[in-house]
């Protein structure tokens, strides 16, 4: 009669030894819980990261930026260590206008830099440079002689207009001139908002060729 064959534990089927270690249902459920929190945890780090060492978020009220940006469009926006630079989106507030609410406006010239504006071309000149403007919704349309057309921006300050030149007060206007860069909110980077929509913001003010 042939001996029964004794296994030791160790040598116990593989799938035997895999049924011994199946977590329950409820265990299950606590280690989705407890990845789906570190994955919120993470998530809401980021957030205070891109507050703590970019800037903020802000909406677009008006059309005065179209066709770069539209009405109700959600910004990020970088603060922290910003120089304004020529072609930059901006964000910026003046309390001769609006009551100092943030408007949403392009930097054409920097300190330094001198502004001259030609209806009859449709060409603005800095430092009698004509600007490669693809950005522009339309030709613009003369102003009243109280609007700018020559404008010399001092240091610290920057000139801004809109991208929709036909509906937007801007460096123009005598309720807004030059900007101080003090009162610059911080760049345009990225739409978040609507999603469609959503990609970064272009910096573009260069000398035509």
């Amino acid at each position: 009669m042939s001996e029964e064959r004794k296994l030791d534990p160790a040598q116990e089927p593989e799938e035997e030894q895999e049924e011994g270690v199946k977590l329950s249902d409820g265990d299950a459920m606590k280690v989705d819980m407890y990845f789906w929190l570190q994955a919120l945890v993470m998530a809401l780090v980021g957030l205070i990261l891109v507050f703590t060492f970019v800037g903020r978020i802000i909406g677009v009220d008006g059309e005065s930026m179209m066709p770069t940006l539209h009405n109700k469009d959600m910004l990020l926006l970088q603060s922290i260590g910003y120089e304004p630079d020529q072609g930059d989106v901006v964000v910026l507030s003046k309390n001769t206008f609006r009551d100092g609410a943030p408007i949403v406006k392009r930097i054409i010239a920097v300190g330094g830099q001198t502004v001259d504006i030609d209806y009859d071309t449709n060409t603005v000149y800095v430092d009698g440079v004509a600007l490669d403007e693809p950005y522009i919704l339309e030709p613009m349309r003369e102003l009243p002689e109280e609007y700018a057309t020559h404008v010399e921006v001092p240091e610290g300050c920057v000139f801004v207009m809109g991208d929709n030149r036909n509906n937007s007060t801007d460096g123009r206007s005598p309720n807004i001139g030059v900007v101080d860069e003090r009162c610059i909110l911080g760049r345009a980077l990225f739409v978040l908002l609507p999603f469609q929509d959503a990609g970064m913001v272009e910096s573009i003010s260069q000398p035509r060729a």
